[in-house]
């Protein structure tokens, strides 16, 4: 019989293919990839075309011996790795050290051995499937991956010198990450700067002649719209129209349709796990790729729940969106299945060949794998599901409502303005619901602006009929309700607005949204607060330094334009050399006049007023893990006086010692029985 050898990168993948195919396959793991560049050296050679260095990962030895052994036994090795730029860098690695040992077998001719095949999910219909046409390795895709690697290597081991040099040692620059993080620093600016602005609104409680009461809120004065700065202006009106009666001057009544959105491309999964789920971007990645690559089902074995997860493409296969059409007319009826399939237009640069996400059979719906299902992965495969089945649904139809009401007898003209919502079919939306809520918002909402989304439902009314003002409890005008407010400054960025941001922005693809937003907060250069990034004092300072000393790589342009040039060489239009060289001239001439900009450690601080408690000396600002720090002048001496302290400086320049934080856990000190603290120092906690 003959043998056959698959080689994909995860045991958990390996497992599942296994379950679908015959004593003549064996399917081994990489565990990721083999080769990389070198950890203690730069590993690209600068003065020839940026050739890259690989060295086999280390700990990976014994398995790629086990991958060349198996391989020399096989009649074929199939390499199977993920469909994107890092699942064929794997691929190829593999297929270079196979080539090697086989002598020459894994060429193309007589005795090629050696196929590259794809599947956008781990199902046995599309397992067998590429098994029936196998390919080559896409030396686009390599390249296209081989020249991300070679710039973040130049960035992240050049630039990170530059700033243990200029900053402190620890510290870390990332041709993405930075410009993430300026972002963040950039809406803290923002924010910092705004000087919020006092207005008012006002609101009448009217009734007709049927229930229900309702709200009108005033829309403009004179036929001017209304602006209430101060509480002056809003007692003024509301004098004016006291115990006045009200009319309805018009009544508008449109139709409207809420059309539904396409399945999930891996941007828009972060965002939405976000936003209702409260899953970081890379939490929701690592339980997406589960879902992918098999999880157990009872009897079933290992299943793939879902299709590849790092994609850009709405594309569905016709098999899926028949599945869906099927599911939806018999749970839901004819009424809400479309007479052909929804298409969804591609962003510019997606990659057709890929599938949005979703489910890999849309009869296993979520119920039925709920019991096999942690709490997380089923929440996120029910986000996935109902997201698909929706996006293949008619539009929802609504009644929107408009009525202008006018108070008789006063000295200006005012006009409030009712707004009523009604579902009369709810289409997707008895599946899926789009999110309003104001956490993605570029700018915060006003309470009108919240008013206007949530569906209510206003009484039957008729031109001309005549209103009433209604009291509520706490009125002091019976019927009138001013409210004061202030204008809000930008918001901070959580996961959904920051990745949609680097989307929007053309910086990063979706397979580094998740690595940019954890990348910065392990570095501490910033911190969540109520779910929103807040920079440090560290990435701040960073940040401020990388500003100065890089501004063409600290430019939001050029990062989107070397994206750009990255998808050129992924398409086989631009040598994956001329892509690095365009970004290495700018960044070392930047580099080169970075290094003389002063950062921090040039900067010779000034005593502080504060002497060291235990030797008298005067402590001296340090920065470490956390920031600046205070540190007694001591330590160098012999021998040293190691104290150091917590400070913040006062608006008149003088220094205050803090508490240094402590956290008490639940740990017992073995030695006296005492709670264990976790304190933060220098070096962290």
């Amino acid at each position: 019989m003959a043998k056959s050898l698959i080689i994909v990168e995860s045991p958990a993948k390996a497992r599942t293919i296994t379950k679908y195919l015959g004593r003549g396959y064996t399917v081994m793991a990489s565990i990721g990839h083999i080769k990389d560049l070198p950890t203690s050296k730069l590993g690209v050679d600068l003065e020839h075309d940026f050739k890259p260095q690989y060295v086999t990962i280390k700990g990976k030895a014994q398995v790629l011996a086990d991958i060349k052994k198996k391989a020399l036994a096989a009649d074929k090795v199939y390499l199977a790795p993920d469909p994107d730029r890092e699942g064929e860098a794997i691929a190829w690695h593999i297929a270079e050290e196979i080539n090697g040992t086989s002598k020459g077998k894994a060429a193309k001719g007589k005795n090629r051995k050696v196929f590259r095949v794809l599947f956008n999910e781990i199902t046995q219909t599309a397992v067998k499937r590429a098994l029936l046409s196998p390919g080559d390795i896409d030396m686009n895709l390599v390249n296209a991956q081989q020249a991300r690697r070679v710039l973040d290597r130049i960035v992240g081991y050049q630039g990170s010198q530059l700033l243990w040099k200029k900053v402190r040692r620890g510290l870390s620059m990332g041709r993405v990450q930075s410009v993430a993080l300026m972002l963040i620093c950039d809406r803290e600016s923002e924010r910092e700067a705004f000087r919020s602005e006092e207005y008012w609104s006002i609101t009448a409680t009217l009734a007709g002649a049927q229930p229900p009461p309702f709200d009108a809120k005033l829309h403009s004065v004179n036929g001017q719209e209304a602006v209430l700065p101060s509480e002056t202006e809003a007692t003024r009106i509301v004098q004016d129209i006291q115990g006045k009666g009200f009319v309805v001057q018009t009544i508008e009544r449109k139709e409207k349709r809420r059309n539904p959105v396409a399945p999930f491309i891996t941007s828009r999964l972060q965002q939405d796990a976000a936003r209702k789920l409260r899953f970081s971007s890379k939490k929701t990645m690592m339980l997406a790729q589960q879902l992918y690559e098999g999880m157990e089902i009872g009897k079933e074995g290992p299943v793939g729940l879902i299709t590849y997860m790092r994609t850009d493409s709405t594309r569905i296969s016709d098999e899926a969106a028949e599945e869906a059409r099927q599911v939806i007319r018999e749970r839901f009826g004819d009424n809400y299945l479309p007479s052909t399939r929804n298409v969804y237009k591609n962003q510019k640069a997606a990659q057709e060949a890929h599938e949005a996400i979703r489910p890999t059979s849309a009869h296993r719906d979520p119920a039925s794998v709920k019991q096999y299902l942690d709490r997380d992965h089923y929440q996120l495969y029910k986000l996935i599901w109902n997201r698909f089945i929706a996006s293949q649904m008619v539009p929802a139809v609504l009644e929107v409502t408009r009525v202008d009401c006018v108070p008789q007898g006063t000295q200006n003209q005012y006009l409030f303005r009712a707004t009523g919502t009604v579902v009369k079919f709810a289409g997707h939306t008895a599946v899926y619901q789009e999110a309003k809520d104001a956490e993605t918002a570029k700018t915060p909402k006003t309470d009108q602006d919240i008013e206007d989304e949530n569906e209510r439902q206003l009484p039957v009314l008729s031109d001309g009929e005549r209103l009433r003002l209604i009291a509520q409890e706490g009125q002091a005008v019976p019927g009138i309700s001013p409210k004061q407010h202030f204008t809000q400054p930008p918001p901070r960025y959580n996961e959904a607005l920051l990745i949609r941001e680097l989307e929007e922005k053309g910086i990063g693809r979706p397979s580094t949204y998740a690595s940019i937003t954890s990348t910065i907060q392990e570095r501490r250069y910033v911190e969540k607060q109520e779910g929103r990034f807040v920079p440090t004092e560290t990435g701040r300072t960073v940040n401020d330094y990388l500003v100065k000393g890089f501004p063409d790589i600290m430019n939001v342009d050029f990062t989107s334009q070397m994206e750009k040039e990255l998808d050129e060489v992924e398409e086989g239009e631009k040598p994956w050399v001329t892509a690095v060289r365009d970004f290495y001239g700018p960044f070392s001439k930047d580099m080169a006049k970075a290094k003389d900009i002063p950062g921090p450690k040039d900067i010779i601080q000034p005593p502080t007023n504060i002497p060291c408690e235990k030797c008298g000396r005067m402590m001296e600002i340090k920065w470490g893990r956390n920031g600046k720090f205070l540190a007694c002048p001591g330590y160098q001496d012999d021998p040293p006086c190691k104290n150091t302290q917590n400070f913040e400086k006062l608006p008149d320049g003088t220094f205050k010692i803090v508490a240094k934080q402590e956290i008490t856990t639940d740990e017992k000190c073995e030695k006296c029985g005492s709670p264990m603290v976790i304190k933060t120092g220098r070096f962290g906690q």
